[in-house]
């Protein structure tokens, strides 16, 4: 990854400056593909009582 990319993904994510203090490349990285998932509709979604049985 270029810092140009890397930067890009920071401005997509809303990240300013200081809160690169507190993250490293790889939760900058896990947050932006986390992200790509927000509008993704799933058919089933677990509930309380599925994480119970699990």
């Amino acid at each position: 990854m270029t810092t140009p990319l890397f930067l890009l993904r920071c401005v997509q994510l809303g990240l300013s400056i200081r809160d690169l203090d507190l993250l490293t490349i790889g939760m900058v990285n896990d947050m932006f593909a986390e992200s790509r998932n927000d509008d993704f509709k799933y058919r089933e979604v677990a509930t309380q009582k599925d994480f119970d049985l699990f």
